[in-house]
């Protein structure tokens, strides 16, 4: 799964990265530890351009009556994204990116502590995770909703999780913000192993309401 991540990027730069527009509400940056229902940065395909906007982390199918009438859809499998009623309309016509710099996975010691991992791409560049989206509108409260998608860990992060978000390669974003036709569905797979790196970090960002750059920073495994 996917429930914790960083974010670096300047907007601008972010815009640049994605040529997207960008929309004038978006996130402050940088932010060490993006938690669920935060808002995030999200790269979607309109009108012919990329605009980049802001996204509420927790995806609300249109029968919610309110934000927290079911389960907090923070991901969605690759496995059956297409067959679940909350996401196989958004999963053909709403695809996104969701722009992060790396993101948290946690093990546990033989006394039962959890010991957070910071993963990232070993080329540093930033990492375009797959996602969708939901517009939700409830007594005039409109919000833009997302998830990420995850699929089954490849080698490297099966050392300390058995599954992954879908971490899209440049060459595959048209694809997956359906550009470029049919085949996004291809595109929901483990990254290549030597795709990613990782390094234990401290265990502050164990708290939601910890921050700064610290958090990232390595520390003796």
């Amino acid at each position: 799964m996917c429930g914790r991540f960083a974010i670096t990027l300047p907007p601008e730069a972010m815009a640049q990265l994605f040529e997207a527009v960008p929309g004038n509400d978006l996130p402050v940056v940088p932010n060490y530890n993006v938690c669920p229902t935060n808002q995030v940065h999200g790269v979607v395909s309109a009108e012919g351009r990329h605009r980049l906007t802001a996204m509420r982390w927790g995806f609300l199918p249109h029968w919610y009556k309110t934000t927290g009438d079911g389960p907090l859809l923070i991901n969605a499998r690759a496995e059956t994204i297409a067959e679940k009623p909350a996401f196989r309309t958004a999963a053909r016509e709403r695809r996104c990116l969701i722009p992060a710099s790396g993101f948290y996975e946690w093990t546990k010691d033989g006394d039962g502590n959890r010991l957070p991992w910071y993963i990232h791409r070993t080329d540093g560049a930033p990492i375009a995770f797959a996602g969708v989206w939901q517009d939700w509108e409830r007594d005039g409260t409109q919000l833009t909703t997302c998830a990420i998608v995850t699929t089954g860990a490849n080698g490297t992060m099966s050392r300390i999780h058995h599954r992954m978000p879908v971490v899209l390669a440049p060459g595959d974003w048209a694809k997956w913000l359906g550009e470029e036709g049919r085949g996004a569905a291809a595109l929901m797979v483990a990254a290549p192993e030597e795709a990613l790196t990782m390094h234990r970090v401290d265990p502050a960002v164990n708290s939601n309401r910890a921050s700064g750059e610290r958090l990232i920073a390595p520390v003796e495994a």
